[in-house]
């Protein structure tokens, strides 16, 4: 991804396969202009899911039915002529105008699809089933001191991992799970986010060659370094050759 700011608009409408929406997390993690700006798009994007469409009068249609028999009746279609040279602003602006009115259509065009288009429409599940069917897949179980339980599934030959929980708590207000992995003799980083804990999720990251995964409570953002607040620990065997 030659500019991964770019998939901030996408993040925050849910637009983004698992793969992305991983590796998306981690960069979210450490870059505060992106978090600011995800923070902002989801506020206008509810703000639009809020407006509400009226029922148009009964006058209405009888108003457009009239008016029909009174509009002129089209020319028939002649060939193109080229189109004559500016001789002024006015003129200059006369031509552009169409191509604005064509542009502020496709603007409202595309805002109408965002509001309608709903991501559960879409299989965005094939990383992470890749990962839960591979045959190669291992699972490790944590369960948490305040009721739930997380499992890490890993498939070394796929070099990903995915965690799925079950029954656990919300992270709290403005809070959130944040995943990390460590390889051998380094620190723990990022692996993304998991704002929906009962949802499985990819880590990003070589997970195959990882000493180690962890789950910790961070701001809604993400942090760089885990915090204090480690609710699970997974030890995993780096895959051999």
């Amino acid at each position: 991804m030659s500019d991964i700011h770019a998939l901030s608009g996408a993040y925050a409408v849910d637009a983004l396969d698992d793969l992305e929406r991983a590796e998306f997390e981690q960069h979210l993690a450490v870059c505060a202009d992106c978090r600011a700006e995800v923070a902002s798009l989801r506020e206008t994007a509810a703000l639009m899911s809020e407006t509400e469409s009226e029922t148009p009068p009964e006058s209405l249609r009888a108003g457009v039915l009239s008016g029909i028999r009174q509009v002129r009746p089209l020319p028939p279609e002649v060939p193109s002529l080229p189109e004559p040279v500016a001789t002024g602003p006015n003129d200059v602006r006369r031509r552009r105008l169409p191509a604005l009115l064509a542009a502020a259509a496709a603007v409202v065009l595309l805002a109408a699809g965002a509001l309608a288009w709903h991501p559960w429409h879409h299989d965005r599940g094939s990383v992470a089933e890749q990962v839960l069917n591979a045959s190669d897949a291992t699972r490790v179980t944590q369960h948490l001191a305040g009721g739930g339980e997380l499992t890490l599934v890993r498939s070394p030959s796929l070099k990903r991992a995915v965690l799925v929980g079950h029954d656990v708590p919300d992270a709290g207000d403005e809070k959130t799970y944040q995943m990390w992995l460590q390889q051998p003799g380094e620190d723990m980083v990022s692996a993304g986010l998991m704002p929906d804990a009962d949802r499985p999720t990819v880590l990003s990251g070589d997970a195959a060659t990882a000493a180690a995964a962890a789950v910790s409570v961070e701001p809604a953002g993400g942090s760089v370094h885990p915090s204090k607040n480690v609710v699970a620990v997974f030890s995993l065997q780096p895959a051999s050759g």
